[in-house]
């Protein structure tokens, strides 16, 4: 399993509230969450991000409320993968929950800067920064957390586990 695209750089902190802000919390509909991702933080983001792009962080990434918006929002805007030094727990586990892949890597989160084009093999951990020509060795997956992001997280292959 794979994620390639460009990145958005955020540094420490990035709490669920900038991630997916309250006032926008009245919908259950992805789509409409995801037009709203981020926009305390980076007005521009919705507009500039692709299919594809990762979030590149610093410290804590995803702390605050337990909100499982905050990863589907960004899941659903396009973000493949999130690489942070750190992640708040209850964010790492909501991310893995519906299918968001995340990487804890400090050393990349240092080194690879905004617009870089990144690929990130999740069978290895390796974290391939292209415009730089460097690479980082990130924590891979186990197996199990492998086949819950690539059914699209827990309810999926829970589902997919009665037939």
């Amino acid at each position: 399993m794979r994620a390639h695209g460009h990145v958005f750089k955020y540094g420490d902190n990035v709490d669920t509230d900038v991630i997916i802000p309250a006032r926008y919390l009245n919908s259950f509909d992805a789509q409409e969450l995801a037009s709203h991702a981020m926009a305390d933080i980076d007005p521009d983001f919705v507009k500039k991000v692709q299919s594809g792009d990762i979030i590149v962080a610093n410290k804590n990434f995803g702390c605050g409320s337990s909100r499982e918006h905050a990863p589907l929002c960004l899941k659903t805007a396009g973000v493949s993968c999130i690489i942070a030094e750190t992640f708040a727990r209850i964010f790492y586990r909501n991310a893995i929950n519906i299918g968001l892949p995340i990487i804890e890597c400090p050393e990349a989160a240092q080194g690879i800067e905004a617009g870089d084009e990144v690929e990130v093999d999740f069978d290895s951990g390796m974290i391939y920064n292209r415009t730089k020509g460097t690479e980082f060795k990130g924590q891979p997956f186990p197996e199990f957390m492998q086949k819950l992001i690539a059914a699209g997280g827990l309810v999926n292959y829970t589902n997919s586990k009665k037939k």
